[in-house]
């Protein structure tokens, strides 16, 4: 990754944060922004594809979710914290964007995982939002020109869709108006022996990649005395098949999805119980951890176990150092310590990390201002960088009337 570049990232408030989210996707963002220009947004607008039908929840869920990331340590003097809500570029540029999409991109990309999207069912789920969701995402990252965007695996694509999106606009509005009849015009200034060279190089270099060709017909352009040097440029983009870039296309950084899964291993889920929330008491720590399953070899006490087949491992790895990490290895693949005094320091280490989350969370717990101003600068500050952007690409598309 490049010496600071701008990050964009975001979460769904569609329900509590648990430590996969913390230990999988926060803890970079800990890092990055001291490092990096980073944009940290929820993503209220992406909740509504599921929560269209009973929206209230999701207003709690922006404050909760704030509030762990800035319990947790993410900064608001040093990255931007904001509401997707509450930028209106997000609305506009989709709609703009929806104009050039073709719609097999977006059928594409609406798989399973979306129309099941976080384990909810509806009466109709065949809606513009959820056809758009993956659109709405790539306006995310372009409205902000990041050069990175910080997702999980199953998101990729929604990158690479974002890479399309933006070199067909570029493709669209990178040009000047009439490029390729004024190309065609200068072509025949060389002369009819030399356009025709210039053609066959031409297509040598855009359907073979014969580098060969393009290093030919640099050299017949730069000796080419009856071209202006304007001419001589725009065939140049023209040989090469070059725009100006309007739209950056983002990279992805992918998040270690193994964090995000259940205690028991599989996909994490409210109705399941299986994670355990930011800020969650004790008591109910304890319950869910004594409860985890562990490698089903292990049935009684004397029977050996294997670590990795153990999602309590898992945790261990996270909260663990490497004397206890070694203790419990040893201890199950001897059956020297029994299932629940291998969870007994990994509840420990997690109330300790809990607490201090609490405790962080304490002052914009009693004093709503504080969220209420640190949303407002992030907005302020993300609508600047939104505003300016869409007002290039509407020139681009001739909407500056």
């Amino acid at each position: 990754m490049n010496q600071y570049s701008r990050i964009f990232s975001g979460i769904k408030p569609i329900d509590k944060l648990h430590i996969g989210h913390y230990h999988g996707i926060i803890k970079h963002w800990l890092d990055w922004q001291y490092e990096h220009e980073c944009f940290f947004m929820v993503a209220d607008l992406h909740a509504l594809a599921t929560k269209y039908i009973d929206p209230k929840d999701i207003k709690f869920f922006v404050k909760d979710m704030v509030i762990n990331w800035l319990a947790t340590g993410v900064d608001p003097s040093q990255a931007t914290i904001f509401v997707q809500s509450q930028i209106p570029e997000h609305y506009q540029l989709h709609l703009l964007l929806s104009m050039i999409t073709p719609l097999s991109w977006l059928e594409r990309e609406l798989g399973d995982k979306d129309r099941h999207i976080d384990n909810m069912s509806f009466s109709n789920q065949d809606t513009y939002g959820l056809l758009g969701y993956s659109l709405l995402q790539s306006v995310d990252m372009l409205l902000y020109d990041a050069k990175y965007a910080g997702v999980v695996e199953e998101q990729v694509s929604r990158v690479e869709l974002t890479r399309e999106i933006a070199r067909r606009f570029n493709h669209l509005y990178g040009r000047e108006f009439g490029f390729e009849e004024k190309a065609r015009a200068s072509i025949k200034k060389l002369g009819a022996k030399k356009a025709d060279l210039y053609e066959v190089l031409l297509t040598a270099y855009q359907q073979e990649g014969d580098e060969e060709a393009l290093d030919k017909a640099r050299y017949l352009l730069a000796d080419a005395v009856n071209l202006s040097l304007g001419e001589q440029e725009r065939l140049f983009a023209f040989l090469e098949n070059k725009s100006k870039v309007i739209m950056s296309e983002p990279q992805e950084i992918i998040y270690n999805s193994n964090l995000l899964l259940g205690l028991d291993g599989q996909g994490e889920s409210r109705s399941a119980n299986n994670v355990i929330y930011l800020r969650e008491g004790i008591d109910s720590i304890n319950r869910k951890i004594r409860s985890m399953p562990t490698d089903p070899a292990r049935v009684r006490i004397t029977d050996v176990g294997n670590p990795d087949k153990c999602p309590v491992w898992e945790l261990h790895k996270i909260y663990s150092d490497s004397k206890t990490c070694e203790w419990v290895r040893n201890g199950c693949v001897t059956a020297g310590i029994g299932c629940l005094e291998c969870k007994k320091p990994l509840i420990e280490a997690i109330d300790i990390e809990q607490q201090k989350i609490l405790a962080n969370a304490s002052p914009y717990l009693e004093d709503d201002n504080l969220i209420t101003n640190i949303l407002a600068d992030g907005a302020e500050r993300a609508q600047e960088i939104a505003a300016e952007k869409l007002i290039k690409i509407k020139e681009e598309m001739s909407l500056n009337y």
